[in-house]
């Protein structure tokens, strides 16, 4: 069709993600659904819109809410987010033993943020295989906690909802009454099993090849694995160390913890914010210095062609080298001996000032329609949440007005597909023009 044919890679994601979050809206207002036998509209809608969107920002608990029906609905969503929707199609093509076209292979490239299309069906395929892998030793680890805890067949279905939970970073839970694992913040296993679940999903598929066709070699890793691996290791690193020192002594979080439950708390929600959801202390009891500087590594996020969300952390490496280049007075932008293109760094700051944009307007507004409500930290700190699909709140989520609600399923989902994205699928494409301007300097900062 002439239509179809006229919509952009881009645009085809976007629009795959809006029919998956429609299916799933619908699924979840069946009566079969919900224990009530009955849901809001718009709270199906907000759900449906977290778990494709991977955030875990919830309305009503979900361990406690939904059937057992409706779990495996959000679960279901929030393998197809984490997969992505055309790694998902792709799946089933696969299975049916269809042929994979040229447009289907250059909305695959553009939904796994590939430069190239060679391979890309071998790459869709790994992703696949990996995914379920991670997952699956994910399963086995957790039942060996939550199988003598809660019973076999429940410790199981437990291990195996988590499991794809922390892996495509959505953050969703079933231990009720939206305590998420705070039960398990002294527990140095469940917590090292669920971060490194969402540690592994939210480096990147990419980063992930690399690291195992170069049998863990740094110095044979890409240049875009070495600048994923190392902005992530010094965020994890220092985000646990300032988490630490500024709620150690706080007695609403960590502060009744032993030495070993502090540190693994820390360690915990620092790993978290880089779009993983889960918490093992209470959010809203967080000093006020403690959750912007969440709001800092929420913002930040994951890194690119993951299960997470935010600006990226190698976009933010990218501003980081090039702050660093003009310090310096150097012409051009260099990591590990690797020159940057212009283009990149172009991108990398239009993707962070359009974000910016984006929380910037969703927060006003939401300051506007929630006056009453929270402060403005706990606004800024929902926001951030939704665009980098963290699911972290400090207690704003269950107490949002429709409006209020609708602001944030747009923000994750903006956070989900990519605020640059997002624009660029709106806004008319068009190609580049071979008209060079004369140059004029201005005066900067």
């Amino acid at each position: 069709m002439p239509i179809i044919k006229k919509i952009t890679p881009t645009q085809t994601i976007i629009l795959g993600f809006v029919s998956v979050i429609l299916t799933g809206t619908i699924l979840l207002y069946l009566p079969i659904s919900t224990k009530t036998g009955h849901i809001h509209f718009i709270d199906a809608l907000f759900t449906a819109t977290s778990a494709v969107c991977v955030t875990g920002l919830v309305v009503v608990d979900t361990g406690t809410y939904y059937t057992l029906f409706g779990q495996i609905v959000i679960m279901v969503l929030i393998q197809i987010g984490g997969l992505g929707f055309m790694t998902t199609a792709t799946l089933v093509f696969l299975a049916l033993g269809k042929k994979i076209t040229l447009r289907e292979r250059l909305i695959i490239q553009e939904a796994l943020n590939q430069f190239s299309l060679e391979g890309i069906v071998r790459l869709a395929r790994y992703v696949i295989i990996m995914t379920f892998l991670i997952e699956g030793i994910g399963t086995i680890l957790l039942s060996i906690r939550f199988v003598p805890e809660f019973g076999l067949l429940k410790g199981i279905y437990y291990s195996i909802f988590h499991s794809i939970s922390a892996f495509c970073n959505a953050g969703f839970d079933l231990m009720g009454d939206f305590t998420s694992f705070t039960k398990y913040s002294e527990d140095i296993y469940v917590s090292l099993v669920i971060s490194t679940l969402f540690i592994i999903g939210g480096i990147g598929y990419t980063v992930i090849i690399d690291v195992y066709n170069n049998k863990k070699n740094f110095k044979k890793f890409t240049l875009h694995s070495k600048l994923a691996i190392t902005v992530t290791a010094v965020l994890i690193l220092s985000g646990t160390l300032f988490i630490f020192l500024l709620e150690k002594n706080n007695p609403l979080t960590m502060g009744n913890l032993s030495l070993k439950g502090k540190i693994i708390a820390s360690y915990f929600q620092a790993v978290t914010p880089r779009t993983a959801g889960f918490n093992t202390i209470p959010i809203d009891s967080l000093r006020n210095t403690t959750a912007f500087f969440i709001i800092i590594l929420m913002f930040i996020g994951a890194s690119p062609a993951s299960t997470g969300g935010g600006i990226k952390t190698v976009t933010f490496g990218v501003l980081l080298a090039s702050v660093k280049t003009i310090i310096k007075g150097k012409c051009e932008v260099e990591i590990y001996r690797k020159r940057l293109s212009q283009d990149i760094i172009n991108r990398a700051i239009a993707v962070t000032i359009v974000s910016m944009l984006l929380v910037i307007l969703v927060t006003i507004m939401l300051s506007a329609v929630e006056a009453e409500r929270r402060d403005f930290l706990t606004v800024l700190f929902e926001t951030t949440s939704a665009f980098g699909t963290v699911g972290l709140s400090r207690g704003l989520t269950t107490h949002l007005t429709p409006l209020g609600r609708l602001l944030i399923i747009f923000t994750m989902f903006a956070g989900r597909v990519g605020p640059l994205s997002l624009v660029m699928a709106i806004g008319e494409k068009k190609g580049r023009g071979t008209i060079r301007y004369p140059e004029e300097k201005v005066m900067v900062g």
